[in-house]
Formats: C-alpha cells, structure tokens, sequence
C-alpha cells in the first residue's frame, strides 16, 4: 500500500525519480533512485520520518502514503494527441485518481443512500443505436429536447464525477472510467472551447454508456461521436432547425446554431450530413470553407456556457460548514476551495464543562457526561479519517 501511494503521489506531481531524489537530497534525505523504485515497489519499507519529508516535495501529508486507497479505477478510454508524453498521461490519471478519491469520499459521507443515475450500456454495433442511446440518456435524464444548459451540471446532479485538467493545445481531448465499478468518471481539457469542451463530454459518455462488444477501436470511436452529437442535438431537433433537406447551409446560420445548442458549426455540419440533410458533396464544400477561413481550429460566433465541474467544491464546502471535516482536510479534499473560509464551530463547544467544573460534580454525573462525549466523539472518528490515518512512532523512528 505504501508503494503504490507513493508512486501515485510521485505521478500526481509530475516527477522523475531523480527529481524526487535530488529534492530530498536538497532537504538533507540522502536516497538513490534505487532506493526509491525500492520503496514504490514495495521491497523495502520507508521509516515514518522519511515520509514527513518525502510529503514535503510531493506535496501530501505523511498520512496520505498510510492511507488505504478508497477507490479502484477502471479507464476506458483516453483520447488523446500523439504529441502528449507518457509522463503527462500519468500525470493527469494520477491527479485524476486524486480527485475521485476526494469526491467519492464526501459522496459516502454526504449522500450515503445516493447512487449514480446513470443507464446501464447499451449494446451498441451500429449507428442507430448510438443514436437510440443518446435518447434514452436524455430520457431518463428528463432533458427533453431543449438546448442543454451545462452537460457538466447534468453529469455532476446524476452522480457523475467530472475533472478538468487545463492543457493548453489540443495534446488531449477526454478520459472516462468507472470508480469501483459504479461512479462514472469523465476528465476533458479545460483548455478548449466550451462548444468544444461540451462535445468531449458528451463523447466520454458514449464510451461509458455504450457497449461495443469487441468493436474495433476506430469504429468505436465513430461511434461514441455520433453519440456526443445526438446527446447535444437529437435527430428530430437538428431537422426541425435545418429542414428535412437541404441543397446548402450557410456558415452564419451554423453560427447562430451553435450559439443556441453549444455544438460546433463544424459538428453541425457533420450533423446534417449523417442525418441525409446534405450530401457529401455540399459536406466537402463547407469543410474547405471553414479551412480557408482558418475556423478548423478557432470558430467565430463564440458560445458561453458554464462548463466546469463544481461538486467537488460544493460538497467540500458542505462537509466544512457542518462541522464534518477541518479546514486542513477541507483543503486536502479539494485544494484552494475554502480560501479564507474557516470551519465552523463545533456546535456544543459552548455547552461543553471545563475539567473544573467536571470534578466539582458527582461522580455520576461526571461518568454520564464523559459518556454522552465519548459517544459523539466516536462518530468522528468513524467519518474522519484524519483521526485515524496514522501510526505510532517509536523513538527510533526519529533516526535512519
């Protein structure tokens, strides 16, 4: 267990094991590379004073590497760019990873009876069943037919956890897995247009809620995106906009849309064309078009939209608010959430006796009180982990 929190620590701060090595050695910890693969591997043992140091230059509590991880994750799908490196990808699966551990944990303790809401995957071999499934979502969903508002908010109210990770360029579209087989995860780049962002989104849920069976990856991949575009605009709605069919579309009206439905004007385009509302030769046309205008990468007709997760924050501010967890903890959960908000008082702490007044009272009175304590104070150390999450030291553990 120590190993491998180590080593996810060591990921989530996008470091080499030399780096670490060289930054310990800075702090005085003299540890080869060797020694450290040691300890991530677990071959060996670090004492408990090495991790107050190793937390320092990874940026975690000694007591996040003797924590038993509470979540499992099973990735499905990471889309990303050839340009992005092998360390970065596990950089951001191990902030990931971190952030799911936070959220899944205040869910527990918050909303202990809620599951996700989300359908089971459809058995999915062609494109009309991406396109039935894309419905069924926002069926069971109760969306309608309306615009979207924020598919962030809609995953996040149906149990969904969702994590931005900003990466300027386009090195990396999306990332879904499943949280101990229950908690759908989606990680998109918040370094893209939210038109572009929305699609991603709803792109990781094609992969969450379709089943392929075997599909070839390609073909999985056309897939969860006619899902996204059915998710953002159903069937019946692209052609109560854009007419049954259609010899041309303009590039302005396909920017008025997308400012109305939050899908890309070249998203619309490929809309209309699955849909048989345009030909391939018209498709074509207005391909060119948006290459020779330099709008493949940057579209006019900007649309705004809120489209950045907001649990994580709202349950970490809950959990502080009610006394449930420290600003300390507040701030390892979700880290510069709570800025200059402090915890809120413990509720009885006004009523409580001093240890005076305890010993002026009679013993009975004094063991009923001490009871009454030891039982609230039991509760806490059942939902915080921080009162838990340590161990021992010895005084040999002081030296190496």
């Amino acid at each position: 267990m120590v190993g491998n929190r180590i080593r996810q620590a060591r990921l989530a701060a996008g470091l080499t094991l030399d780096e670490v090595a060289q930054q310990l050695a800075a702090s005085g910890q003299s540890i080869t590379k060797a020694g450290l693969s040691k300890y991530e591997n677990n071959r060996s043992t670090p004492k408990p004073s090495f991790l107050l140091h190793l937390g320092r230059v990874l940026g975690v509590r000694s007591s996040y590497f003797l924590t038993e991880p509470s979540v499992t994750i099973d990735w499905l799908c990471f889309r990303r760019h050839a340009s992005l490196t092998q360390s970065r990808q596990e950089q951001i699966k191990a902030l990931s990873a971190r952030v799911v551990e936070a959220q899944v944990w205040l869910c527990s303790t918050l909303y202990p009876k809620q599951k996700p809401q989300f359908p089971r995957p459809a058995k999915t071999r062609v494109v009309e069943d991406a396109e039935d499934a894309a419905e069924a979502l926002r069926k069971a969903w109760q969306l309608g037919e309306a615009p979207i508002e924020s598919v962030t908010q809609s995953i996040e109210d149906h149990g969904g956890i969702v994590i931005g990770h900003r990466e300027e360029g386009v090195k990396f579209d999306g990332l879904s897995g499943r949280a101990n087989r229950l908690f759908p995860v989606v990680v998109v780049n918040l370094g893209v247009p939210p038109d572009r962002r929305r699609y991603d989104l709803s792109h990781e849920l094609g992969h969450l809620l379709l089943e392929f069976n075997g599909l070839p990856s390609k073909q999985q991949e056309a897939l969860a995106h006619r899902f996204a575009a059915a998710f953002l605009v159903p069937a019946d709605v692209a052609r109560a906009e854009l007419g049954p069919k259609r010899r041309s579309l303009s590039p302005e009206e396909l920017g008025l849309l997308k400012q109305k439905h939050g899908l890309s004007m070249q998203a619309w385009a490929r809309r209309a064309l699955d849909l048989s509302i345009i030909d391939q030769g018209h498709y074509r046309s207005l391909c060119m078009t948006f290459n020779t205008r330099g709008w493949k990468r940057q579209e006019p007709f900007p649309f705004h939209c809120q489209e950045e997760p907001t649990r994580l924050k709202q349950m970490t501010l809950r959990a502080l608010a009610e006394g449930i967890i420290t600003s300390e903890r507040a701030e390892e959960l979700c880290s510069g959430c709570i800025g200059g908000i402090k915890a809120a008082p413990a509720r009885t702490l006004a009523s409580r006796p001093s240890a005076r007044d305890l010993l002026r009272l009679p013993r009975e009175e004094r063991d009923r009180l001490l009871a009454a304590a030891a039982a609230r104070a039991a509760k806490d150390y059942q939902i915080n982990r921080e009162l838990t999450a340590f161990e021992a030291f010895g005084e040999s553990d002081l030296y190496d």
